[in-house]
């Protein structure tokens, strides 16, 4: 697993495809995922630490881990399927167990971006995604 960080968001309000770019922390590898209006609307808040008058889908997911009180270890893009990625957060529970949730790279990003918590690519998935646009 490679770690990512975030580099940039690109909004586009009149269009469906919205485009988030990672780049390697540790070297130059840069990959984007298309995701939708809401999910870069969300990750876009958080980075700019702008907080609604009542919680957002994403907000209350990070305001129910954090109240569980589990916490996001990392988010990993683990696969591209068929032109879809996929991932999994991972949650250290109070009692120190591990769990690993299934989720769209959007909403686990989103998450991660909220809660400051790492995200992680696969090596493959790296070298099979696109660069930055």
């Amino acid at each position: 697993m490679v770690e990512m960080r975030l580099q940039s968001l690109k909004i586009n309000d009149t269009g469906d495809r919205q485009y988030i770019a990672l780049a390697e922390v540790d070297g130059d590898r840069e990959m984007t995922i298309v995701i939708g209006y809401s999910e870069v609307q969300a990750i876009d808040r958080f980075v700019k630490e702008v907080r609604p008058p009542r919680p957002m889908t994403h907000e209350l997911v990070s305001n129910l881990i954090e109240a569980s009180g589990a916490k996001v270890e990392r988010v990993d893009v683990t696969e591209l399927r068929g032109g879809t990625f996929y991932a999994m957060i991972r949650l250290v529970r109070a009692d120190g167990t591990i769990a690993e949730v299934d989720a769209r790279p959007s909403d686990a990003i989103a998450v991660a971006t909220a809660l400051k918590a790492p995200v992680f690519v696969a090596e493959d998935v790296l070298n099979e995604s696109s660069p930055v646009p």
